[in-house]
This record gives C-alpha cells, sequence and structure tokens, in this order.
C-alpha cells in the first residue's frame, strides 16, 4: 500500500482540471466529458506507475461503479463505490447513468475538479431555505413533471425546482441522473 500511495501523491502533482470542452446546445451550458476527465489524470499515473480502471458492478436500479489504481509492483488502491439510479430503466437510462457514475467516481478518486465548476451554484440551490411543504416530495411526480418540460430551459428550471424540493440525496441523485440523460438525448438529437 505504500508504493501506490507514493506514486498516487506523485501522480496528483501533475493532474489536471478536467476541462470543460463539450458543448450541450439544449441546455447551453459547457461539460467536462468523460475523456476530459481521463485526459486530465491518464498520463500523470501512467507516469507515476499506476494503472487506472473502472469496475462496473451488477446493479439493478442503476450503475455502480468503483475507480481502482494499480500500482506496478501490484499493490492497488480501491476508491469506493459509487451508485448512481437510472433514471429510467432502458439502455438509454443505463448509459447515461454509466457515464455520469463514471465520470464523477474518477473526479472524487483522483480530487479533480471540471474547469469553471459550477459548484457554487449548486450549493446556492440547496442553502435556499425551504418552504414549509403541505404534503411529502413525491419523486415519481416529480420526475413526471420534469419529464413533461416543453423546452430543454424548461426542463433545466424543473430539474432545479424539484432537486430544492427533494428530501435527501438519493431523491437529488434521481433528480440530476434524469436531467443529465434528457440532456444526453437532446445531445443525441442535434
Amino acid at each position: 500500500m505504500k508504493q501506490v500511495a507514493a506514486a498516487l501523491v506523485k501522480a496528483k502533482k501533475s493532474f489536471g482540471a478536467a476541462l470543460k470542452s463539450k458543448v450541450n446546445p439544449a441546455f447551453r451550458s459547457k461539460y467536462a466529458d468523460l475523456a476530459a476527465c481521463l485526459d486530465a489524470v491518464e498520463q500523470p499515473c501512467i507516469d507515476a506507475g499506476l494503472f487506472l480502471y473502472q469496475e462496473t458492478f451488477e446493479d439493478a436500479t442503476g450503475v455502480t461503479v468503483e475507480t481502482v489504481f494499480l500500482h506496478e509492483s501490484g499493490d492497488s488502491l480501491r476508491c469506493g463505490k459509487l451508485h448512481v439510479p437510472a433514471a429510467k430503466q432502458d439502455p438509454q437510462g443505463y448509459g447515461s447513468a454509466l457515464s455520469y457514475a463514471r465520470r464523477y467516481s474518477l473526479m472524487a478518486a483522483c480530487g479533480i475538479a471540471a474547469e469553471d465548476d459550477d459548484g457554487n451554484a449548486a450549493s446556492n440551490v440547496q442553502q435556499k431555505p425551504q418552504p414549509v411543504a403541505d404534503k411529502p416530495f413525491d419523486l415519481p411526480a416529480a420526475l413526471d413533471w420534469i419529464k413533461k418540460g416543453a423546452t430543454t430551459e424548461q426542463v433545466k428550471e424543473r430539474g432545479r425546482k424539484a432537486y430544492a424540493k427533494a428530501t435527501n440525496n438519493e431523491e437529488r441523485e434521481r433528480i440530476a441522473a434524469l436531467v443529465e440523460e434528457l440532456e444526453q438525448a437532446a445531445l443525441a438529437a442535434a
């Protein structure tokens, strides 16, 4: 374990930011795709004697990914499993969840962020005081409401509103995965 830790520290010194080089015209936003995340860390890992890979695990409701560093000595470091629920139980839903899980597992394992990270905007949404609800949050109804957005901007706005009303991280993950899936579908259709 000492060798893999030392190599990871050496590699970390050369990690770059994941560049937000992809543009989603439907949502008018930039994002760092999986290739940009890998570009930021792969060569420094190789130079330090580390091989980076991601394992996937069977999952009935989404995808589970774990990023693993394998050192040339044979030592390895497993970085913990990340589960992302699939917004829809079809190949597109699982594919979107897999892409999302791989990117975020990799960025968390390597301690990198996307360039121009909009984390401040996301944290502002979470810090708003929540009004007292008359009835409990209904995730299936919220997901259906998001899907019925007439435009991509409306889908994003509905996603933000539902995210703000969600009562736990699982609900927030499902909402984020659906918006991501709809964003990917809009890109594919463009």
